[in-house]
C-alpha cells in the first residue's frame, strides 16, 4: 500500500512539473513570436538655404564639368512688382568645380583661373549690367539685355529671366549661353586649332544664374 501511494505520489509530482515546463515554453514561445514594433524616426525636412550664384557647365567631347561661382555684389530694380533693371559683380576667386575630387579638382579650378581661361590673377572680376527689359510670354517672364564684361571684354548678351514674389522677397532666375571666345578665352576651341580629336571644348558654357533681394 505504502509503495503504491509513493508511486502515485511520484506521478503527480511528474505530471505537474512536466505541466509547468510546457507551460513556461509556451508563454516564452508567446512573447518570441510577439510582433515587434520599431518607431522609425520621421525625415527631416530639409533647411538647407538656396543660395544667390551661378551654377555654370562647361562641356566637352568626352563630358561636362560643374561647378559655382558667387557673388561680389547685386541688385535689382523694380518698379512695383515690374522687373526694369539690375547688374551683379562676380567674384571670379570663388570659382569652383562640383563634380570632381581631390586632385583632379584642383588641378581643373587652377586651370580655369589660369591665362588658358579666364585669367583671375589680373581679373578678378566679371559684371554684368541690365539695358534692357522686355515683357515675356507670361506676367513673371522677361527678355533681358544687357552688358557682360569678362576678362576686360564687354559683349552684349540676351536671355529669358524669370521672377517669383514672395512675402516681399524677389527672385530672379536665367540661363545664360555665353561663347567663351568672344572674352579671348580660345583654349581647346575647334574654331581656332585643328585636330583637337577628344581634346576639343565647347565655344559655348551654360550659368544657371540666382539673384534675390528683398523689395521696398
Amino acid at each position: 500500500m505504502k509503495k503504491l501511494l509513493r508511486t502515485a505520489l511520484i506521478g503527480l509530482i511528474s505530471v505537474s512539473v512536466f505541466t509547468a515546463c510546457q507551460q513556461k515554453a509556451e508563454e516564452k514561445k508567446e512573447e518570441s513570436t510577439e510582433e515587434t514594433t520599431v518607431e522609425t524616426p520621421a525625415a527631416e525636412e530639409s533647411t538647407e538655404e538656396v543660395r544667390d550664384g551661378i551654377v555654370w557647365t562647361g562641356s566637352k567631347v568626352t563630358g561636362s564639368h560643374t561647378g559655382t561661382v558667387e557673388f561680389k555684389e547685386s541688385a535689382l530694380k523694380f518698379e512695383g512688382e515690374k522687373l526694369v533693371g539690375g547688374s551683379f559683380v562676380v567674384d571670379m576667386t570663388s570659382l569652383v568645380d562640383t563634380d570632381l575630387d581631390g586632385e583632379y579638382k584642383q588641378k581643373l579650378e587652377g586651370h580655369l583661373k589660369s591665362d588658358d581661361f579666364f585669367s583671375v590673377e589680373k581679373h578678378p572680376t566679371s559684371k554684368f549690367m541690365i539695358t534692357s527689359v522686355k515683357d515675356g510670354a507670361a506676367a513673371n517672364e522677361y527678355e533681358v539685355s544687357g552688358d557682360l564684361t569678362i576678362k576686360g571684354i564687354t559683349k552684349p548678351v540676351t536671355f529669358p529671366a524669370k521672377v517669383e514674389i514672395k512675402d516681399k522677397e524677389a527672385v530672379a532666375t536665367a540661363n545664360v549661353v555665353v561663347d567663351r571666345t568672344l572674352y579671348d578665352i580660345k583654349y581647346g576651341s575647334n574654331s581656332f586649332f585643328d585636330n583637337l580629336g577628344d581634346k576639343a571644348i565647347d565655344n559655348d558654357f551654360k550659368l544657371e544664374v540666382r539673384l534675390s533681394t528683398v523689395m521696398q
